[in-house]
């Protein structure tokens, strides 16, 4: 049987994360450049061959140019040696609308096994004749499991910056033919 690759639709799909700053509000940052591809053996995604995602560190966007350097800075990132974050699919177990993905996620070059949930929108044929097939995703993480160690406490005894980080996905694919 053949098997379908599936590739990411850039103008309908987002990457994003919230971590919480001085533990009282969240702030949100979004991955500008990704790319994302699929193997399945059929278009309800029931069986996934393969599945990796991959996000430039240097596209990162918190609405906040200063923080944005830093965050590609040697403190968290290191984007200078450490240009992306990946993820590389190892299992899926589907359920009913969604499921659960393990994979091995990347970041500043240490591996950790990740699980996150995804929900399947479905499959549609759009105006041009392309399938397209929708996801969202998320999970959470800790920042310091990656090396992202960088801390800092406010002279009250706040931490700046929270050890969870939660990621969010919002994913179109397009079958290719």
């Amino acid at each position: 049987m053949k098997k379908n690759k599936w590739i990411v639709d850039l103008a309908h799909s987002e990457i994003y994360f919230k971590v919480k700053h001085l533990m009282i509000t969240t702030v949100t940052g979004f991955f500008r450049k990704f790319s994302v591809e699929a193997y399945t053996d059929d278009d309800n995604f029931a069986t996934v061959y393969g599945i990796g995602f991959t996000a430039e560190i240097d596209s990162i966007d918190t609405n906040n140019s200063q923080r944005d350097e830093h965050l590609k800075s040697p403190d968290f990132f290191n984007a200078g040696k450490n240009w992306q974050v990946k993820f590389l699919g190892i299992q899926y177990d589907p359920i009913e609308k969604g499921g659960k993905l393990l994979g091995n996620l990347t970041i500043s070059g240490i591996t950790r096994s990740v699980t996150v949930n995804v929900e399947f929108a479905g499959i549609v044929v759009d105006g041009y004749g392309q399938t397209k097939a929708g996801f969202t995703v998320n999970g959470k993480l800790s920042r310091k499991e990656f090396g992202l160690t960088w801390r800092a406490v406010t002279e009250a005894g706040n931490v700046v910056v929270g050890d969870e980080v939660k990621f969010f996905a919002e994913i179109q694919l397009i079958k290719e033919v």
